[in-house]
């Protein structure tokens, strides 16, 4: 692939010249930053000296998110958001996206999809990475030169996505989306959406928006609308792109569907997807394991995705309405060594986008859940029906106040094995901590409990991160409130060296000295 197409020099200098954008940030991943030098290059022949282009690499968060803290330390106006992208509202940059134009066989693949409408009579319903975007048109071309398409009352069998935009711009309204976005091209029609930067409001219901002629769909980037007598389990899923995040995502969002895989690399299709589908089963085991937590930390995984203040504070509502303590955490990518600092936590919700929500906590003291899991955790009377949300704006819309229960009757612990009692939050809806300076009399009030300090650490008995404090064993160094001033040591010898003070002292006491 020509470096200039694959890179879309030519629509990005027309993207910043249309927009008179003259600070330009180029955001790259890892994999990419080897190219950052001569893509820049090539930038600056076209636009001049009067636009500054700065190379950001190294994201605080997840690559495929828009940098945007990046971006305003150098006070850039806008973002080119080079490789995979999840695609997520951001809240006060523009951003440009390039996908890239990974290499694919059109006709072997339209070979495989053919073979796939001879053997199912589902219909089916093509989804593919970003990086498959530009081969979309040839590869619908062919497939319609080479099969031979059934059809049925409903419609057609075969149903292709479409990619959602390539720009966005700062969305303002969290709940209710008002995103502009301009299509890839014109022959793209944003199903949803309105192209040429005109607005809309979307109401979101859970994984897909209820409208007058079917139900839009929008995951990852790419948008699609199905009749309003289907159901998305109805559908065959053909994934064309790697086993990556965006892949996992839809193995997981729609997990009651028949999904089939192309590998573009290897050229083959691959059906078994058990390994993603056994996340489900975890995941639901850390949903009970959170259903005991007592005190919660909450990680911000995110500071460009449009919406995460308001997906934090819910989280911090929905905590607080149960009864227990939570901390927010805001501390780049998580790892083992960091969340170790934090072990009064016995479960952390991590607020990010769809792509980078799913951490494997196996390494770590306490589990991680999403936010949508902590409504499951958090949520008294709430039961898992097999949907799964992992883009939190969704989230935002179908879960509100609502999620938190009254229901004060215990409730049955399958980690514990016995049925559990949850504090109740005050009368006057705070629950106020304990500060550190009154941890002599929590310390005083636990002992008074028939169990070891041990066990509040251990077995989560500690309400607060005051109480978890006051029962460690080791709190730091204690200084000396009595006396401030350092206490004096003698180190060595007094007295001379022909006869120090303790070498007299031994002489006079010997039996035979010498006088």
């Amino acid at each position: 692939m020509d470096f200039e197409s694959n890179y879309e020099i030519s629509r990005t200098v027309d993207y910043l010249r249309a927009g008179n954008f003259t600070r330009v940030a180029l955001q790259f991943p890892d994999e990419l930053l080897k190219d950052s030098p001569r893509v820049a290059k090539v930038l600056r022949s076209e636009l001049g000296a009067g636009v500054r282009l700065f190379v950001m690499a190294d994201a605080a968060y997840g690559s495929c998110c828009v940098d945007e803290i990046g971006a305003s330390h150098v006070d850039a106006e806008c973002v080119v958001h080079y490789g995979h992208a999840c695609m997520s509202p951001t809240s006060t940059l523009p951003a440009m996206f390039v996908f890239g134009k990974a290499s694919i066989d059109i006709k072997d693949c339209a070979d495989q999809m053919g073979h796939c409408l001879s053997s199912t009579n589902k219909p089916i319903l093509v989804l593919y990475g970003l990086e498959y975007s530009h081969a979309l048109m040839h590869l619908k071309t062919v497939v319609a030169e080479s099969t031979v398409l059934s059809h049925s009352n409903s419609g057609p069998m075969l149903n292709y996505a479409d990619v959602i935009g390539s720009v966005i711009n700062p969305s303002q309204d969290c709940t209710t989306e008002k995103v502009q976005i301009r299509s890839l091209n014109d022959s793209i029609t944003n199903a949803g959406f309105t192209s040429g930067g005109d607005e809309k409001k979307i109401l979101k219901f859970g994984n897909g928006r209820r409208m007058e002629n079917g139900t839009c769909f929008e995951l990852g980037g790419l948008t699609w609308r199905i009749p309003s007598d289907h159901k998305i389990e109805d559908y065959l899923l053909f994934w064309i792109g790697p086993e990556n995040s965006a892949f996992t995502n839809v193995v997981l969002t729609f997990n009651n569907c028949e999904i089939i895989r192309y590998d573009a690399d290897e050229r083959r299709l691959l059906e078994d997807f058990s390994g993603q589908r056994r996340i489900l089963k975890r995941r639901y085991y850390l949903v009970e394991k959170a259903k005991d937590a007592n005190i919660v930390g909450i990680l911000v995984g995110t500071l460009g995705c449009a919406g995460y203040l308001s997906i934090t504070q819910q989280m911090k509502e929905l905590i607080k309405g149960v009864g227990k303590k939570s901390y927010t955490l805001v501390m780049g990518r998580p790892n083992s060594a960091k969340l170790a600092n934090f072990p009064e936590c016995d479960v952390f919700v991590y607020v990010s986008c769809a792509q980078t929500a799913l951490l494997d906590s196996k390494e770590f003291l306490a589990p991680i859940i999403t936010p949508f899991e902590a409504t499951l955790a958090f949520g008294r009377g709430r039961q898992w029906t097999g949907e799964y949300v992992l883009n939190f704006h969704d989230l935002m819309v179908s879960c509100g106040p609502e999620a938190v229960s009254s229901i004060k009757e215990a409730r049955f612990s399958f980690i514990k094995g016995g049925y559990m009692e949850d504090i109740q939050p005050e009368e006057n809806g705070e629950h106020e901590e304990r500060s550190l300076a009154l941890a002599e009399t929590t310390e005083k009030a636990l002992n008074l409990q028939s169990q070891h300090p041990n066990t509040i650490m251990f077995k989560g008995a500690a309400r607060s991160g005051s109480e978890f404090f006051a029962a460690r064993s080791y709190q730091g160094l204690n200084r000396q409130y009595e006396n401030l001033a350092p206490q004096s040591y003698a180190i060595g010898r007094s007295g001379r060296a022909s006869g120090y003070a303790d070498e007299k002292m031994q002489a006079n006491e010997s039996p035979g000295a010498a006088v």
